[in-house]
């Protein structure tokens, strides 16, 4: 059975676009299963939804201010995040569910991941740069600036199995005060022009990408590394930019060719049109593309899910909050974590992440 749009009976009520109920998020009324906040829109989703899987809230505080970026240690078996406003990052350990400080200050860091001899990378919006701690605990600065200018305030970062390390550069720590140093250039583009980079794993040179996007946010590889997706999150400040998931061909000179939109984030349902935008996102093994998702309200904010080949959206996650990222971890790699406003979530899905974070 799948869930689509029109109205379902949940328990005797009448529900729309998910559940409007009183969700308990203690655990204390547990969730009927199967969720109804994870909707089935095409049959191609119900493979990866478990029906004995429901989402959880692993970790809330009001003192928590934004969350972001979460990345899974497979090795320490924890997961990382930041708290951007806060200048600090956390971590949930998973034996036993506790959280702590694991940062502070943090350089008011955003995206985190791995590399692949499990060094974390880091970017930070306070300092504008990227970053990367040694096991020793030292800090190495892989790159704080391009053609002569520092960077706007460095946001999400992948790795290549080459070594290879591609973030984005959109701009936005350095147009909030609360944030880092703020740049005030008296224009929506900050120091430089929005733009994703590279670092060169042997030399350490940084090289532009592609600046061909408004205002480049959340990426990822497909699973075989042959094509990214970055998500344009642009019309927070340029009100022709589309709300879209784009997508290049990566060449074996580490290039992009071919950029095209992959996904719009529009969602027409029931007569509504809700426009929402994209942020972190992760590819599955199959490649399909999960998208965190907000700034639109009840059903829309959470997680949207497209298949590869035509960017068709298939599913969705509901959650109460904004949905800031996501990652794939857990001892299988097919628990998903989503960092959302003030809180953390998780879901196990039928899937796996197609990289180690």
């Amino acid at each position: 059975m799948y869930l689509n749009r029109k109205n379902f009976i949940l328990s005797g009520i009448s529900a729309t676009m998910g559940s409007l109920y009183a969700r308990d998020w203690t655990g204390t009324n547990p969730t009927r299963y199967p969720d109804p906040d994870v909707l089935v829109l095409d049959p191609a989703f119900g493979k990866y939804r478990l029906g004995n899987a429901s989402i959880r809230r692993v970790y809330t505080s009001p003192d928590m201010l934004w969350a972001e970026g979460p990345a899974w240690n497979g090795v320490g078996k924890y997961l990382i995040w930041s708290d951007i406003p806060n200048d600090r990052q956390l971590r949930w350990i998973q034996d036993d569910g506790r959280v702590n400080d694991f940062r502070k200050p943090s350089g008011n860091s955003n995206g985190n991941t791995f590399d692949f001899q499990g060094r974390q990378l880091s970017c930070e919006h306070g300092n504008r740069r990227v970053v990367r701690y040694e096991r020793n605990g030292k800090l190495t600065v892989l790159a704080d600036r391009f053609g002569g200018k520092e960077f706007n305030a460095p946001n999400d970062i992948v790795v290549h199995p080459d070594g290879g390390i591609w973030f984005t550069d959109p701009g936005y720590g350095s147009l909030m005060n609360y944030e880092g140093n703020r740049a005030d250039t008296g224009s929506v583009m900050p120091i430089q022009k929005e733009a994703v980079y590279r670092i060169d794993p042997k030399s350490g040179t940084v090289s532009k990408v592609t600046d061909e996007i408004f205002k480049p946010n959340g990426l990822c590889f497909s699973p075989d590394y042959s094509k990214l997706y970055v998500a344009d999150t642009g019309a927070s400040h340029y009100p022709e930019a589309p709300r879209e998931i784009k997508v290049w061909n990566v060449t074996a000179k580490n290039t992009l060719t071919g950029g095209k939109t992959f996904a719009s984030m529009k969602l027409e349902t029931e007569g509504k049109v809700l426009e929402g935008g994209a942020d972190g996102i992760r590819c599955d093994k199959d490649g399909n593309l999960w998208s965190s998702a907000g700034w639109a309200g009840h059903g829309f904010d959470g997680v949207h899910v497209f298949e590869p080949k035509e960017g068709k959206r298939i599913g969705q996650i509901l959650l109460p909050e904004i949905c800031s990222n996501l990652c794939f971890g857990g001892i299988k790699r097919n628990r998903l974590f989503m960092t959302a406003s003030q809180s953390v979530y998780s879901l196990y899905v039928e899937t796996q992440g197609a990289h180690h974070c």
